[in-house]
Protein backbone atom coordinates (compact mmCIF):
# COMPACT_ATOMS: atom_id res chain seq x y z
CA UNK A 1 0.00 0.00 0.00
CA UNK A 2 1.39 3.43 -1.00
CA UNK A 3 1.82 5.87 1.85
CA UNK A 4 0.36 9.37 1.59
CA UNK A 5 2.38 12.28 2.96
CA UNK A 6 -0.05 14.95 4.16
CA UNK A 7 2.49 17.77 4.34
CA UNK A 8 0.78 20.46 2.27
CA UNK A 9 4.17 21.81 1.12
CA UNK A 10 4.45 18.77 -1.19
CA UNK A 11 1.02 19.19 -2.86
CA UNK A 12 0.79 20.41 -6.47
CA UNK A 13 -1.51 23.41 -6.55
CA UNK A 14 -3.62 25.51 -8.88
CA UNK A 15 -4.51 22.59 -11.18
CA UNK A 16 -6.35 23.95 -14.23
CA UNK A 17 -7.39 22.98 -17.71
CA UNK A 18 -7.14 26.07 -19.93
CA UNK A 19 -10.52 26.66 -21.61
CA UNK A 20 -9.13 26.17 -25.11
CA UNK A 21 -7.18 22.99 -24.29
CA UNK A 22 -10.05 20.53 -24.54
CA UNK A 23 -11.26 18.51 -27.52
CA UNK A 24 -13.77 15.72 -28.05
CA UNK A 25 -11.20 13.13 -26.91
CA UNK A 26 -8.51 14.96 -24.90
CA UNK A 27 -8.06 17.29 -21.96
CA UNK A 28 -4.79 19.11 -21.21
CA UNK A 29 -4.07 20.05 -17.61
CA UNK A 30 -1.47 22.32 -16.01
CA UNK A 31 -0.49 22.89 -12.41
CA UNK A 32 2.02 24.73 -10.26
CA UNK A 33 4.86 23.05 -8.45
CA UNK A 34 4.62 22.23 -4.74
CA UNK A 35 6.11 24.84 -2.43
CA UNK A 36 8.73 22.26 -1.39
CA UNK A 37 9.96 20.91 -4.70
CA UNK A 38 13.26 19.48 -3.46
CA UNK A 39 11.73 16.12 -2.52
CA UNK A 40 9.51 15.75 -5.60
CA UNK A 41 10.56 13.41 -8.44
CA UNK A 42 7.41 13.46 -10.57
CA UNK A 43 3.63 13.51 -10.66
CA UNK A 44 0.71 11.12 -11.05
CA UNK A 45 -2.40 12.26 -12.85
CA UNK A 46 -5.74 10.76 -11.80
CA UNK A 47 -8.91 10.63 -13.86
CA UNK A 48 -12.09 9.54 -12.09
CA UNK A 49 -9.97 8.24 -9.23
CA UNK A 50 -7.67 6.06 -11.37
CA UNK A 51 -4.09 6.74 -12.46
CA UNK A 52 -4.18 8.00 -16.05
CA UNK A 53 -0.46 8.68 -16.43
CA UNK A 54 2.69 10.19 -15.00
CA UNK A 55 4.64 13.33 -15.78
CA UNK A 56 8.02 14.87 -14.98
CA UNK A 57 6.72 18.31 -15.89
CA UNK A 58 3.78 20.45 -14.78
CA UNK A 59 1.56 19.57 -17.72
CA UNK A 60 -0.16 16.46 -18.99
CA UNK A 61 -2.54 15.73 -21.84
CA UNK A 62 -5.15 13.06 -21.13
CA UNK A 63 -6.10 11.29 -24.36
CA UNK A 64 -8.45 8.58 -25.65
CA UNK A 65 -11.39 10.05 -23.79
CA UNK A 66 -15.06 9.70 -24.65
CA UNK A 67 -16.82 12.67 -26.20
CA UNK A 68 -19.49 14.60 -24.26
CA UNK A 69 -18.43 13.04 -20.94
CA UNK A 70 -17.43 14.73 -17.71
CA UNK A 71 -14.19 13.72 -15.98
CA UNK A 72 -12.85 14.48 -12.52
CA UNK A 73 -9.10 15.12 -12.46
CA UNK A 74 -6.50 15.67 -9.75
CA UNK A 75 -2.72 15.31 -9.37
CA UNK A 76 -0.39 13.96 -6.68
CA UNK A 77 3.35 14.55 -6.39
CA UNK A 78 5.65 11.52 -6.15
CA UNK A 79 8.27 12.03 -3.45
CA UNK A 80 11.84 10.70 -3.26
CA UNK A 81 10.74 8.51 -0.36
CA UNK A 82 8.24 6.72 -2.60
CA UNK A 83 5.35 8.39 -0.82
CA UNK A 84 2.64 10.31 -2.62
CA UNK A 85 1.50 13.79 -1.70
CA UNK A 86 -2.06 14.61 -0.80
CA UNK A 87 -4.36 15.44 -3.71
CA UNK A 88 -4.20 18.70 -5.59
CA UNK A 89 -7.42 20.60 -6.05
CA UNK A 90 -9.93 18.68 -8.19
CA UNK A 91 -11.34 19.93 -11.47
CA UNK A 92 -14.27 18.59 -13.50
CA UNK A 93 -14.11 18.96 -17.28
CA UNK A 94 -16.54 17.79 -19.95
CA UNK A 95 -15.14 16.80 -23.34
CA UNK A 96 -16.59 18.35 -26.47
CA UNK A 97 -19.25 16.62 -28.55
CA UNK A 98 -18.15 14.17 -31.24
CA UNK A 99 -17.54 16.25 -34.37
CA UNK A 100 -18.96 15.76 -37.84
CA UNK A 101 -16.08 15.06 -40.25
CA UNK A 102 -15.53 17.01 -43.48
CA UNK A 103 -12.79 15.27 -45.48
CA UNK A 104 -11.25 17.74 -47.92
CA UNK A 105 -10.93 15.03 -50.58
CA UNK A 106 -14.75 14.81 -50.61
CA UNK A 107 -14.72 18.41 -51.82
CA UNK A 108 -12.24 17.71 -54.61
CA UNK A 109 -8.84 18.11 -52.93
CA UNK A 110 -6.06 16.05 -54.53
CA UNK A 111 -2.96 14.93 -52.59
CA UNK A 112 -0.34 15.07 -55.33
CA UNK A 113 1.63 18.15 -54.25
CA UNK A 114 0.84 19.86 -57.60
CA UNK A 115 -2.91 20.39 -57.84
CA UNK A 116 -4.12 23.67 -56.35
CA UNK A 117 -6.59 22.83 -53.59
CA UNK A 118 -7.44 26.25 -52.17
CA UNK A 119 -11.03 26.22 -53.40
CA UNK A 120 -11.70 22.65 -52.25
CA UNK A 121 -10.25 23.19 -48.78
CA UNK A 122 -12.09 26.50 -48.34
CA UNK A 123 -15.34 24.85 -49.41
CA UNK A 124 -14.83 22.15 -46.76
CA UNK A 125 -14.27 24.87 -44.15
CA UNK A 126 -17.28 26.90 -45.23
CA UNK A 127 -19.49 23.78 -45.23
CA UNK A 128 -18.21 22.54 -41.87
CA UNK A 129 -21.00 22.35 -39.29
CA UNK A 130 -20.89 23.89 -35.80
CA UNK A 131 -18.23 21.99 -33.85
CA UNK A 132 -17.22 20.03 -36.94
CA UNK A 133 -13.79 18.86 -38.07
CA UNK A 134 -12.19 19.59 -41.45
CA UNK A 135 -10.02 16.53 -42.08
CA UNK A 136 -6.78 16.56 -44.09
CA UNK A 137 -5.75 12.95 -44.84
CA UNK A 138 -2.33 11.58 -45.72
CA UNK A 139 -0.69 13.24 -48.72
CA UNK A 140 0.61 16.64 -49.81
CA UNK A 141 -2.10 19.20 -50.51
CA UNK A 142 -0.93 22.36 -52.28
CA UNK A 143 -2.96 25.41 -51.29
CA UNK A 144 -3.03 29.17 -51.09
CA UNK A 145 -4.50 31.20 -48.25
CA UNK A 146 -7.41 29.59 -46.39
CA UNK A 147 -9.67 31.17 -43.79
CA UNK A 148 -10.94 29.43 -40.68
CA UNK A 149 -14.21 30.22 -38.92
CA UNK A 150 -15.62 29.87 -35.42
CA UNK A 151 -16.41 26.55 -33.78
CA UNK A 152 -14.36 24.28 -36.02
CA UNK A 153 -11.28 22.07 -35.99
CA UNK A 154 -8.69 21.81 -38.75
CA UNK A 155 -7.18 18.33 -38.33
CA UNK A 156 -4.14 17.18 -40.32
CA UNK A 157 -3.54 13.43 -40.24
CA UNK A 158 -0.19 11.70 -39.80
CA UNK A 159 1.55 12.00 -43.18
CA UNK A 160 -0.73 14.86 -44.21
CA UNK A 161 0.80 18.15 -45.32
CA UNK A 162 -0.74 21.50 -46.16
CA UNK A 163 1.89 22.94 -48.51
CA UNK A 164 1.76 26.64 -49.26
CA UNK A 165 1.68 27.76 -52.86
CA UNK A 166 4.83 29.58 -54.01
CA UNK A 167 2.69 32.03 -56.04
CA UNK A 168 1.90 35.41 -54.45
CA UNK A 169 -1.36 35.53 -56.43
CA UNK A 170 -2.68 32.87 -54.04
CA UNK A 171 -2.32 35.22 -51.05
CA UNK A 172 -4.61 38.26 -51.32
CA UNK A 173 -3.43 41.50 -49.79
CA UNK A 174 -5.11 42.35 -46.51
CA UNK A 175 -4.65 44.54 -43.43
CA UNK A 176 -2.87 42.80 -40.57
CA UNK A 177 -0.63 43.99 -37.77
CA UNK A 178 3.03 43.35 -38.51
CA UNK A 179 5.95 44.57 -36.41
CA UNK A 180 3.43 46.43 -34.28
CA UNK A 181 1.60 48.43 -36.96
CA UNK A 182 -1.56 47.79 -38.95
CA UNK A 183 -0.33 47.54 -42.52
CA UNK A 184 -0.93 45.81 -45.82
CA UNK A 185 0.33 42.24 -45.77
CA UNK A 186 0.13 39.24 -48.01
CA UNK A 187 -2.38 36.84 -46.51
CA UNK A 188 -0.92 34.04 -44.47
CA UNK A 189 -1.35 30.37 -45.31
CA UNK A 190 -3.92 29.89 -42.51
CA UNK A 191 -5.95 32.92 -41.41
CA UNK A 192 -9.10 34.26 -39.89
CA UNK A 193 -10.83 36.86 -42.02
CA UNK A 194 -10.25 40.48 -41.08
CA UNK A 195 -13.44 42.41 -41.79
CA UNK A 196 -15.88 44.55 -39.81
CA UNK A 197 -14.15 43.81 -36.51
CA UNK A 198 -15.66 40.31 -36.37
CA UNK A 199 -14.55 38.11 -33.47
CA UNK A 200 -14.15 34.37 -33.72
CA UNK A 201 -14.27 31.63 -31.11
CA UNK A 202 -13.36 28.02 -30.50
CA UNK A 203 -10.85 27.33 -33.27
CA UNK A 204 -8.63 24.23 -33.07
CA UNK A 205 -5.69 23.38 -35.34
CA UNK A 206 -4.38 19.92 -34.51
CA UNK A 207 -3.09 16.59 -35.70
CA UNK A 208 0.26 14.89 -36.14
CA UNK A 209 0.56 16.28 -39.69
CA UNK A 210 2.41 19.33 -40.98
CA UNK A 211 1.82 22.88 -42.16
CA UNK A 212 4.60 23.89 -44.57
CA UNK A 213 4.26 27.51 -45.69
CA UNK A 214 6.87 27.15 -48.46
CA UNK A 215 8.49 30.35 -47.22
CA UNK A 216 11.85 30.08 -49.01
CA UNK A 217 10.21 30.47 -52.39
CA UNK A 218 7.30 32.63 -51.27
CA UNK A 219 9.19 35.23 -49.24
CA UNK A 220 11.58 35.93 -52.10
CA UNK A 221 8.64 36.71 -54.40
CA UNK A 222 6.74 38.72 -51.78
CA UNK A 223 9.77 40.89 -51.06
CA UNK A 224 10.60 41.42 -54.73
CA UNK A 225 7.00 42.32 -55.65
CA UNK A 226 6.63 44.47 -52.50
CA UNK A 227 2.83 44.47 -52.56
CA UNK A 228 2.75 44.16 -48.78
CA UNK A 229 4.62 42.76 -45.82
CA UNK A 230 5.36 39.01 -45.97
CA UNK A 231 2.69 36.66 -44.69
CA UNK A 232 2.95 34.08 -41.96
CA UNK A 233 2.30 30.34 -41.79
CA UNK A 234 -0.56 30.88 -39.31
CA UNK A 235 -2.04 34.28 -38.47
CA UNK A 236 -5.14 34.18 -36.28
CA UNK A 237 -6.84 37.42 -35.26
CA UNK A 238 -9.69 38.43 -32.95
CA UNK A 239 -10.27 34.94 -31.57
CA UNK A 240 -11.34 33.64 -28.17
CA UNK A 241 -10.35 30.06 -27.34
CA UNK A 242 -7.67 29.12 -29.85
CA UNK A 243 -5.92 25.74 -29.55
CA UNK A 244 -2.89 24.44 -31.47
CA UNK A 245 -2.07 20.84 -30.62
CA UNK A 246 0.46 18.26 -31.88
CA UNK A 247 1.01 20.02 -35.21
CA UNK A 248 4.32 20.80 -36.95
CA UNK A 249 4.52 24.28 -38.50
CA UNK A 250 7.49 25.26 -40.62
CA UNK A 251 9.11 27.41 -43.29
CA UNK A 252 7.09 30.57 -42.84
CA UNK A 253 7.85 33.62 -45.01
CA UNK A 254 8.08 35.65 -41.77
CA UNK A 255 6.80 35.10 -38.23
CA UNK A 256 5.53 31.55 -38.11
CA UNK A 257 2.62 31.40 -35.64
CA UNK A 258 1.18 34.87 -35.02
CA UNK A 259 -1.99 35.58 -33.07
CA UNK A 260 -3.35 39.10 -32.67
CA UNK A 261 -6.03 40.33 -30.23
CA UNK A 262 -6.72 36.78 -29.05
CA UNK A 263 -7.81 35.58 -25.61
CA UNK A 264 -7.52 32.13 -24.05
CA UNK A 265 -4.88 30.59 -26.31
CA UNK A 266 -3.31 27.17 -25.69
CA UNK A 267 -0.35 25.78 -27.63
CA UNK A 268 0.42 22.18 -26.72
CA UNK A 269 3.05 19.83 -28.13
CA UNK A 270 3.67 21.66 -31.38
CA UNK A 271 6.96 21.86 -33.29
CA UNK A 272 8.05 25.01 -35.09
CA UNK A 273 10.91 25.14 -37.60
CA UNK A 274 11.86 28.48 -39.17
CA UNK A 275 15.66 28.16 -39.37
CA UNK A 276 15.97 24.65 -40.73
CA UNK A 277 13.71 21.69 -41.36
CA UNK A 278 13.30 18.68 -39.06
CA UNK A 279 16.41 17.07 -40.56
CA UNK A 280 18.58 20.13 -40.02
CA UNK A 281 18.61 21.40 -43.62
CA UNK A 282 18.92 25.19 -43.52
CA UNK A 283 16.15 27.27 -45.04
CA UNK A 284 17.30 29.97 -47.46
CA UNK A 285 15.82 33.46 -47.86
CA UNK A 286 13.97 33.29 -44.52
CA UNK A 287 14.10 36.45 -42.38
CA UNK A 288 11.94 37.69 -39.46
CA UNK A 289 11.58 33.99 -38.69
CA UNK A 290 10.09 34.20 -35.19
CA UNK A 291 8.56 30.99 -33.90
CA UNK A 292 5.46 32.09 -31.95
CA UNK A 293 4.27 35.70 -31.50
CA UNK A 294 1.50 36.46 -29.00
CA UNK A 295 0.43 39.99 -29.95
CA UNK A 296 -1.94 41.99 -27.72
CA UNK A 297 -3.25 38.65 -26.48
CA UNK A 298 -4.12 37.40 -23.01
CA UNK A 299 -4.38 34.19 -21.02
CA UNK A 300 -1.88 32.33 -23.18
CA UNK A 301 -0.46 28.88 -22.35
CA UNK A 302 2.48 27.55 -24.38
CA UNK A 303 3.75 24.19 -23.15
CA UNK A 304 5.43 20.93 -24.12
CA UNK A 305 6.62 22.35 -27.44
CA UNK A 306 9.82 22.55 -29.51
CA UNK A 307 10.99 25.63 -31.42
CA UNK A 308 13.99 25.87 -33.75
CA UNK A 309 13.82 29.49 -34.83
CA UNK A 310 15.63 31.78 -37.24
CA UNK A 311 14.82 34.75 -34.95
CA UNK A 312 13.06 35.02 -31.58
CA UNK A 313 11.70 31.64 -30.54
CA UNK A 314 8.79 33.34 -28.77
CA UNK A 315 8.27 37.11 -28.98
CA UNK A 316 5.56 38.73 -26.87
CA UNK A 317 4.29 41.96 -28.41
CA UNK A 318 1.53 44.58 -28.06
CA UNK A 319 1.84 47.18 -30.81
CA UNK A 320 4.31 49.85 -31.76
CA UNK A 321 4.79 53.51 -30.87
CA UNK A 322 1.79 55.90 -30.85
CA UNK A 323 -0.47 53.44 -32.67
CA UNK A 324 0.24 50.68 -30.19
CA UNK A 325 -0.39 53.00 -27.27
CA UNK A 326 -3.63 54.22 -28.81
CA UNK A 327 -4.94 50.67 -29.34
CA UNK A 328 -3.79 49.97 -25.80
CA UNK A 329 -4.39 46.21 -25.69
CA UNK A 330 -1.67 44.55 -23.59
CA UNK A 331 -0.30 41.05 -23.79
CA UNK A 332 -0.78 39.60 -20.33
CA UNK A 333 -1.09 36.44 -18.28
CA UNK A 334 1.23 34.32 -20.40
CA UNK A 335 2.68 31.01 -19.17
CA UNK A 336 5.47 29.25 -21.09
CA UNK A 337 6.53 25.92 -19.56
CA UNK A 338 8.27 22.67 -20.49
CA UNK A 339 9.48 23.91 -23.87
CA UNK A 340 12.71 23.19 -25.74
CA UNK A 341 14.43 25.85 -27.83
CA UNK A 342 17.02 24.68 -30.35
CA UNK A 343 18.07 27.80 -32.26
CA UNK A 344 17.29 31.49 -32.40
CA UNK A 345 16.97 34.00 -29.60
CA UNK A 346 14.93 32.54 -26.75
CA UNK A 347 11.86 34.10 -25.15
CA UNK A 348 11.62 37.81 -25.89
CA UNK A 349 9.35 40.62 -24.78
CA UNK A 350 9.13 43.43 -27.33
CA UNK A 351 10.47 45.28 -29.00
CA UNK A 352 6.95 46.29 -30.08
CA UNK A 353 5.36 46.42 -26.61
CA UNK A 354 3.76 49.87 -26.65
CA UNK A 355 0.42 48.48 -25.44
CA UNK A 356 2.28 47.02 -22.42
CA UNK A 357 3.15 43.47 -21.36
CA UNK A 358 2.57 42.06 -17.90
CA UNK A 359 2.44 38.80 -16.00
CA UNK A 360 4.69 36.52 -18.06
CA UNK A 361 5.99 33.27 -16.54
CA UNK A 362 8.69 31.13 -18.20
CA UNK A 363 9.60 27.92 -16.35
CA UNK A 364 11.27 24.54 -16.90
CA UNK A 365 12.53 25.32 -20.39
CA UNK A 366 15.80 24.24 -21.95
CA UNK A 367 17.86 26.31 -24.38
CA UNK A 368 20.45 24.53 -26.52
CA UNK A 369 22.70 26.66 -28.75
CA UNK A 370 20.18 29.47 -28.56
CA UNK A 371 21.76 32.91 -28.36
CA UNK A 372 19.66 34.23 -25.47
CA UNK A 373 17.41 32.97 -22.71
CA UNK A 374 15.60 36.26 -22.29
CA UNK A 375 15.52 39.50 -24.25
CA UNK A 376 13.34 42.27 -22.87
CA UNK A 377 13.63 45.16 -25.28
CA UNK A 378 12.00 48.57 -25.57
CA UNK A 379 13.70 51.70 -26.86
CA UNK A 380 12.77 55.36 -26.76
CA UNK A 381 9.59 56.19 -28.66
CA UNK A 382 7.89 52.88 -27.91
CA UNK A 383 6.41 53.69 -24.50
CA UNK A 384 4.34 51.12 -22.63
CA UNK A 385 5.08 49.27 -19.41
CA UNK A 386 6.71 45.84 -19.19
CA UNK A 387 6.32 44.39 -15.71
CA UNK A 388 6.14 41.20 -13.71
CA UNK A 389 8.10 38.90 -16.02
CA UNK A 390 9.63 35.76 -14.45
CA UNK A 391 12.14 33.21 -15.76
CA UNK A 392 12.62 30.23 -13.45
CA UNK A 393 14.23 26.79 -13.50
CA UNK A 394 16.12 27.26 -16.75
CA UNK A 395 19.03 25.31 -18.24
CA UNK A 396 20.87 27.17 -20.98
CA UNK A 397 24.02 26.46 -22.96
CA UNK A 398 25.28 28.11 -26.11
CA UNK A 399 28.49 26.96 -27.78
CA UNK A 400 27.54 28.45 -31.15
CA UNK A 401 29.57 31.42 -32.37
CA UNK A 402 27.23 32.19 -35.27
CA UNK A 403 25.96 35.31 -33.46
CA UNK A 404 27.73 37.78 -31.20
CA UNK A 405 26.66 40.75 -29.10
CA UNK A 406 25.28 43.54 -31.26
CA UNK A 407 22.58 46.22 -31.19
CA UNK A 408 19.87 43.58 -31.47
CA UNK A 409 21.07 41.18 -28.78
CA UNK A 410 23.53 42.06 -26.04
CA UNK A 411 23.58 39.06 -23.75
CA UNK A 412 22.22 35.66 -22.83
CA UNK A 413 20.04 37.47 -20.31
CA UNK A 414 19.34 40.83 -21.90
CA UNK A 415 17.19 43.77 -20.78
CA UNK A 416 17.88 46.65 -23.13
CA UNK A 417 16.28 50.09 -23.45
CA UNK A 418 18.83 51.06 -26.09
CA UNK A 419 17.69 48.20 -28.30
CA UNK A 420 18.58 48.64 -32.00
CA UNK A 421 21.00 51.54 -31.32
CA UNK A 422 24.60 51.01 -32.33
CA UNK A 423 25.81 54.16 -30.58
CA UNK A 424 24.27 55.43 -27.33
CA UNK A 425 25.15 57.27 -24.14
CA UNK A 426 23.99 55.64 -20.90
CA UNK A 427 24.43 59.00 -19.10
CA UNK A 428 22.60 61.37 -21.46
CA UNK A 429 18.99 61.71 -20.38
CA UNK A 430 16.17 62.92 -22.60
CA UNK A 431 12.83 64.43 -21.65
CA UNK A 432 10.26 61.86 -20.58
CA UNK A 433 7.04 61.64 -22.62
CA UNK A 434 4.43 59.09 -23.75
CA UNK A 435 7.12 57.31 -25.72
CA UNK A 436 9.33 56.64 -22.71
CA UNK A 437 9.21 52.91 -21.95
CA UNK A 438 9.11 51.51 -18.42
CA UNK A 439 10.56 48.11 -17.45
CA UNK A 440 10.17 46.89 -13.88
CA UNK A 441 9.71 43.86 -11.65
CA UNK A 442 11.69 41.27 -13.63
CA UNK A 443 12.76 38.03 -11.93
CA UNK A 444 15.38 35.39 -12.76
CA UNK A 445 15.56 32.37 -10.46
CA UNK A 446 17.29 28.98 -10.56
CA UNK A 447 19.12 29.50 -13.83
CA UNK A 448 22.25 27.69 -15.02
CA UNK A 449 23.73 29.61 -17.95
CA UNK A 450 26.82 29.13 -20.09
CA UNK A 451 27.50 31.04 -23.32
CA UNK A 452 30.60 31.32 -25.47
CA UNK A 453 29.11 34.09 -27.63
CA UNK A 454 29.00 37.27 -25.52
CA UNK A 455 27.77 38.84 -22.29
CA UNK A 456 26.33 36.45 -19.77
CA UNK A 457 24.00 39.16 -18.41
CA UNK A 458 23.36 42.64 -19.81
CA UNK A 459 21.03 45.26 -18.30
CA UNK A 460 20.71 48.76 -19.72
CA UNK A 461 18.07 51.22 -18.57
CA UNK A 462 17.55 54.71 -19.91
CA UNK A 463 19.04 57.49 -17.77
CA UNK A 464 15.58 59.10 -17.63
CA UNK A 465 13.76 55.79 -17.02
CA UNK A 466 15.90 53.38 -15.03
CA UNK A 467 15.12 49.70 -14.94
CA UNK A 468 13.36 49.06 -11.62
CA UNK A 469 13.38 46.05 -9.33
CA UNK A 470 15.38 43.42 -11.20
CA UNK A 471 15.87 40.23 -9.18
CA UNK A 472 18.42 37.42 -9.58
CA UNK A 473 18.29 34.42 -7.24
CA UNK A 474 20.38 31.27 -7.54
CA UNK A 475 21.80 32.20 -10.93
CA UNK A 476 25.08 30.64 -12.10
CA UNK A 477 26.23 32.45 -15.24
CA UNK A 478 29.31 31.94 -17.41
CA UNK A 479 29.99 33.97 -20.52
CA UNK A 480 32.62 35.21 -22.91
CA UNK A 481 31.99 38.44 -21.01
CA UNK A 482 30.40 38.94 -17.62
CA UNK A 483 27.55 40.91 -16.05
CA UNK A 484 27.09 44.51 -17.24
CA UNK A 485 24.43 46.77 -15.74
CA UNK A 486 23.62 50.44 -16.35
CA UNK A 487 20.88 52.63 -14.87
CA UNK A 488 19.10 50.21 -12.56
CA UNK A 489 17.15 51.17 -9.44
CA UNK A 490 16.89 48.07 -7.29
CA UNK A 491 19.12 45.25 -8.55
CA UNK A 492 18.69 42.41 -6.06
CA UNK A 493 21.30 39.65 -6.22
CA UNK A 494 21.05 36.56 -4.03
CA UNK A 495 23.34 33.57 -4.56
CA UNK A 496 24.60 34.81 -7.90
CA UNK A 497 27.91 33.78 -9.44
CA UNK A 498 29.36 35.09 -12.69
CA UNK A 499 32.37 33.79 -14.59
CA UNK A 500 33.74 35.88 -17.44
CA UNK A 501 36.20 34.27 -19.81
CA UNK A 502 37.63 37.57 -21.11
CA UNK A 503 36.79 40.57 -18.90
CA UNK A 504 35.75 41.63 -15.42
CA UNK A 505 32.81 39.63 -14.05
CA UNK A 506 30.86 42.74 -12.94
CA UNK A 507 30.69 46.15 -14.62
CA UNK A 508 28.02 48.34 -12.97
CA UNK A 509 27.21 52.01 -13.52
CA UNK A 510 24.37 54.02 -11.97
CA UNK A 511 23.10 50.89 -10.26
CA UNK A 512 21.47 50.68 -6.84
CA UNK A 513 22.03 47.14 -5.62
CA UNK A 514 22.23 45.09 -2.47
CA UNK A 515 25.28 43.42 -4.05
CA UNK A 516 25.24 40.64 -1.45
CA UNK A 517 25.66 36.92 -1.86
CA UNK A 518 27.44 37.29 -5.20
CA UNK A 519 30.73 36.04 -6.52
CA UNK A 520 32.60 36.46 -9.75
CA UNK A 521 35.83 35.61 -11.46
CA UNK A 522 37.57 36.07 -14.75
Amino acid sequence: MISINCNMDFVPHNLISPPAAQTDNSIAVLWQKPYNISNVVGYRIYVNGEVAGTSQSTDYTITDLTSSQEYEIFVRAVLKSGELSAKSNKIRIKTKAKPEIFDITSFGAVADGRTMNTEAIQKAIDTCSYGGKVYVPKGVFLTGAIYLKSNMTLYIEEGGVLLGSPDTADYPLMKYRFEGLETTCYASLINTRNSNGERFENIIIEGPGKIDANGCALRKKEVSENGGKPGRAICIRNTDNLYLKDITVKQSPAWCVHFIYCNHVSINNIKVYTRQDEDGKRYMNICNGDGIDPDSSSDVYIFNSVIASQDDCIAIKSGRDAEGRMVGIPSENIRITNCTFKSGFGVAVGSEASGSVRNVFVQDCSFDNVYSVATIKASRGRGGVIKNVRYEDIIYQNHSLEFSDCRWFRGAINIDQFYSHEIFDVDKAEEMNDGTPVIQDIYFKNILLDTYAGNAIYLAGLPESHLKNIYFENVKATGKYGFKAYNVDGLYLTDVSVVSRQDEPFVFKNVKTNKSFISGRK
